[in-house]
């Protein structure tokens, strides 16, 4: 009876559990009663323990398996990640390989100066297409370089004199928004786990990352991430920089010093600290802060160094790939534009003007011709 009413008093719900593990002759109360007291306690497994994280890929790992390739294709399609690195715009995307890119440094520079860049730092991309090859895996990010045809475009239909017919316009364009990512590996794409492929990819993409912010400060100087942190501003910062650490001018003035122009940006209002930053060429050049108590501090020595593109020598290399290897030209072997030979005063002379056409004398004596007498 004393059994009976300590029983009626139990919810539903538990006396549904305790008929379940009553009847299951291989439950380990004790057990439960450890992981019970072990969750009162505030401790819990840890997750190396939970869940056996994936280690680097083996080097003689076989090929990728057909299935493999189907559920990477399913997890990374269509996914939202975070840019740790800027891709240039175009058909010049990136190329990744034992956590190495390419193009990178000056290069890198100078690519971004002349095409633009597709996705910054710290910007969201949004994978739209992936292929598993032979030897890399390619990724389109935000549609990639070119507009994919639509699936109707792909079908063709004969017409009554049997030439095909191709449904909708077959000219591809280029997309300005997109770019893409190939991961390369040494001879073939080896069996991995998704894990495996994010880490592969952290270099570049950001799996982990929360937001923008939290993004973008991975991939500066930790000089410049102490800085944004603490919403202060650095002499050589760029402008993406400084939003990120200030946020957008509430003021914003452009002006001229000498044959210079600048803006200067902004911040605050009196009685408050006033930071007027002046930018050149995407570029802190200086930095004045006007205190309180009237206090005045200028800043003009740089504290943070930072790759500047060289427009110049990227466009001189563009101009030279486009010419054909087997242009004709005047030049001798070995030599270059630079090194060729220019007149004293600098300017080349135009191509020499043929002779006007000088009418025919009557019996048949053209010019350069004396008539016998």
């Amino acid at each position: 009876m004393r059994s009976f009413l300590s029983a009626s008093f139990l919810p539903a719900g538990s006396l549904f559990l305790v008929a379940i593990l009553g009847l299951n002759p291989g439950f380990n109360s004790q057990a439960v009663g450890q992981d019970a007291a072990a969750g009162a306690a505030g401790k819990s497994p840890s997750a190396a323990e939970q869940i056996a994280l994936p280690g680097p890929i083996p080097a003689d790992a076989p090929r990728m398996a057909k299935q493999t390739r189907l559920e990477i294709i399913r997890d990374f399609e269509t996914q939202l990640v975070y840019a740790r690195a800027a891709f240039p715009m175009g058909t010049k995307g990136l190329t990744l390989k034992d956590g190495v890119t390419s193009p990178s440094g000056q290069d890198l520079q100078q690519a971004l100066a002349l095409w633009g860049p597709a996705v910054k730092p710290g910007d969201p991309a949004h994978i739209s297409y992936l292929q598993i090859k032979d030897n890399h895996i390619h990724f389109d990010l935000n549609g990639g370089p070119i507009h994919r045809k639509k699936w109707y475009q792909h079908i063709e239909v004969s017409g009554a004199s049997g030439a095909p017919v191709q449904m909708g316009p077959n000219d591809t364009q280029p997309n300005p928004h997109g770019t893409y990512l190939d991961l390369y590996f040494d001879k073939y794409v080896p069996e991995m786990t998704a894990q495996q492929l994010r880490d592969l990819l952290f270099p570049v993409l950001d799996f982990k990352a929360r937001n923008k912010e939290e993004a973008y400060l991975d991939t500066v100087p930790p000089k410049v991430k102490e800085a944004i942190l603490a919403h202060r501003v650095l002499v050589g910062m760029n402008e993406e920089m400084l939003v990120h650490s200030k946020g957008k001018p509430p003021k914003k003035v452009r002006e001229k010093d000498g044959e210079t122009d600048y803006e200067e940006w902004i911040y605050g209002d009196p009685p408050q600290d006033v930071d007027f930053v002046r930018i050149v060429a995407d570029e802190v050049v200086r930095v004045e802060t006007m205190r309180v108590g009237g206090q005045k501090i200028v800043r003009t020595e740089k504290e943070v160094i930072l790759e500047k593109p060289d427009k110049d020598t990227e466009a001189k290399k563009e101009q030279e790939e486009e010419r054909p290897a087997g242009a004709p030209s005047l030049r001798r072997p070995g030599e270059d534009s630079e090194n060729a030979p220019k007149p004293a005063d600098g300017a080349n002379p135009g191509p020499p003007m043929p002779p006007p056409d000088m009418p025919t004398p009557p019996g048949g004596s053209g010019p350069g011709m004396v008539a016998g007498r």
